[in-house]
């Protein structure tokens, strides 16, 4: 199927997509705040300028687009147009996204990330049950996890 829309106006839209203070990444920025909890912003000097960092427990925290970074839930789906294009965009996404969990692991940071559809659709959790996942992590000095949306029948 042909894309409706001119070229020109396609790439408009996508340059209007953020890759930083997404609503997902307030959302959790502001329920965290409220908790007392402190953070720095997009820190440039760790690999992937994690979303959050918390730098006195070395643990960052990436939210992450379930359809950027290839999530396996329902969020994701593959275009069907350009498919080459957008399989090969999608999995250096997820290759970058490993490399740099390698690379933060190296240097001895904790990494947790919260996805998408931990947020929205219908498999996303209570806010504050995203949230007390989250500072439990912070508090529980684990190393790495996923906070993930529910399966369809665990609600």
């Amino acid at each position: 199927m042909a894309d409706i829309v001119t070229p020109e106006k396609r790439s408009l839209m996508m340059s209007g997509i953020r890759g930083k203070d997404t609503k997902p990444e307030i959302l959790i920025r502001k329920a965290l705040f409220a908790r007392g909890w402190r953070y720095r912003l997009h820190d440039k000097r760790l690999p992937g300028k994690p979303d959050l960092v918390f730098p006195r427990l070395r643990a960052v925290v990436f939210v992450d687009g379930c359809f950027w970074h290839g999530h396996t839930c329902h969020l994701f789906r593959l275009p069907s147009s350009r498919v080459d294009f957008w399989t090969e965009k999608i999995t250096r996404n997820r290759q970058r996204d490993v490399e740099v969990r390698r690379a933060l692991d190296g240097l001895g940071w904790r990494h947790l990330t919260v996805w998408e559809c931990a947020l929205k659709g219908r498999t996303r959790l209570p806010i504050v049950e995203v949230i007390d996942k989250l500072a439990d992590w912070l508090e529980s000095g684990k190393y790495a996890a996923d906070i993930e949306g529910t399966t369809d029948g665990d609600r």
